[in-house]
């Protein structure tokens, strides 16, 4: 039977895509070798670098975000270096696995899954490096899969602190666009992110967005590549244009959603994020649950991952709000699979969306049978009444 109304995806990405991208995306084809493309090239690059917040080079692909990781260890990196990589929750293990596949010797500092990467235990492992065999620092911005956020200003002062030459590689897949980044200030080396989070577009671009230190290194790698060369890519860059067919919509695409992004204001975006985190961890508060990222101030604002009662499972918990109220929520990954379920409040969104979202939980929770506290999502209009801002 047909549900009426619209569908509320608050899953952390993909997130839904705003009508005017739709618009752009629906475009008709182009021809990526002809004169006019080269407009629509550049205009992606060089806006990338203002969302990215930085004046080095960013590469485009034609893939989901794991691509963008492929091409971030295969360029930097040689089979055999040493790369620290921390575990934060599900997909720093995925990076981890995928840099050990590669034939790189991926050392993983232990994590709980509570909280986002810790500067002091990098610090410490990169002084006893003393050989300065770890040719990379490897860490999740946003875990997607806990809703935790790692400080990277504060990572890359560790790796200063402790005189390590390292690479600081850094996925920002779920991060970039949605909460503060700055890929120049921080100094990192290679960013890497995905179209389908906070750029509000489809699954179907990654990007690396790279420094001259590992441009250098690229060209001293032994590592097989060819489809995620940032050499062969950056020559035709230059002139706005790529070594194979480009996803030409999604560039369409790409080129509004950072207008839309500028025309909103990074630091407005970024404040907006920052208060339906903050909101959707009141209810969740209110509710009696436990946000799952347990360290002050690591608290995403993409995203409130939530801890079921013991006892009690979230996969059955989500299949009854997606029957009843048309609300799909993220489903916990690995090592919090069916105990935690996640709350996606990203990309283009606003509070009557939000409050949507949490009365279709605080409903569901009731549906399912899960002891709580009702007043959660009451809880939250309270917050987003007290916090709003003043009218543009």
């Amino acid at each position: 039977m047909r549900q009426a109304g619209r569908h509320f995806l608050q899953i952390p990405g993909p997130s839904a895509v705003p009508d005017r991208i739709l618009r752009a995306i629906s475009g008709q084809v182009m021809d990526h070798r002809g004169p006019k493309f080269a407009d629509v090239g550049k205009k992606a690059l060089e806006g990338m670098k203002t969302i990215f917040r930085t004046e080095s080079h960013v590469v485009i692909y034609p893939a989901s975000g794991t691509g963008a990781w492929e091409a971030a260890l295969a360029n930097a990196l040689s089979p055999g270096d040493k790369a620290l990589m921390y575990e934060t929750g599900h997909f720093a293990t995925l990076w981890n696995k995928m840099a050990n596949k590669l034939g790189i010797e991926a050392e993983f500092i232990e994590g709980d899954w509570r909280g986002g990467a810790d500067p002091d235990a990098i610090e410490e492992r990169l002084k006893a490096d003393t050989t300065h065999e770890i040719k990379a620092v490897c860490v999740v911005h946003n875990e997607t899969s806990t809703g935790s956020v790692s400080p990277i200003g504060a990572i890359r002062k560790a790796i200063d602190a402790a005189g390590h030459p390292a690479l600081l590689m850094v996925d920002t897949i779920s991060g970039l666009a949605s909460i503060d980044y700055r890929h120049d200030e921080w100094g990192v080396d290679v960013t890497v992110t995905g179209s389908q989070k906070g750029l509000m577009l489809p699954p179907g671009l990654s990007f690396n967005a790279v420094s001259e230190k590992a441009l250098a290194a690229a060209a001293k790698s032994t590592m097989p590549r060819s489809y995620w060369s940032w050499e062969d890519m950056l020559g035709p860059n230059a002139t706005g244009y790529f070594p194979y067919t480009p996803a030409t919509n999604l560039l369409y695409g790409l080129n509004e959603a950072v207008d839309m992004l500028h025309e909103e204001g990074l630091e407005n975006v970024f404040k907006r994020h920052a208060r339906h985190g903050a909101a959707t961890r009141t209810a969740v508060r209110a509710w009696g649950l436990e946000v799952l990222c347990n360290r002050q101030g690591h608290e995403s604002g993409v995203l409130t991952a939530v801890m079921m009662p013991e006892g009690y499972s979230a996969d059955a918990f989500r299949a009854t709000t997606l029957k009843h109220y048309d609300l799909s929520l993220g489903n916990g990954l690995s090592k919090v699979a069916d105990k935690v379920f996640r709350i996606g409040h990203l990309g283009d969104f606003n509070d009557l969306m939000l409050m949507a979202t949490l009365s279709g939980v605080e409903m569901g929770l009731k549906k399912a049978g899960v002891p709580f506290q009702p007043g959660g999502a009451q809880a939250a209009m309270a917050y987003l009444d007290e916090t709003l801002p003043e009218a543009a």
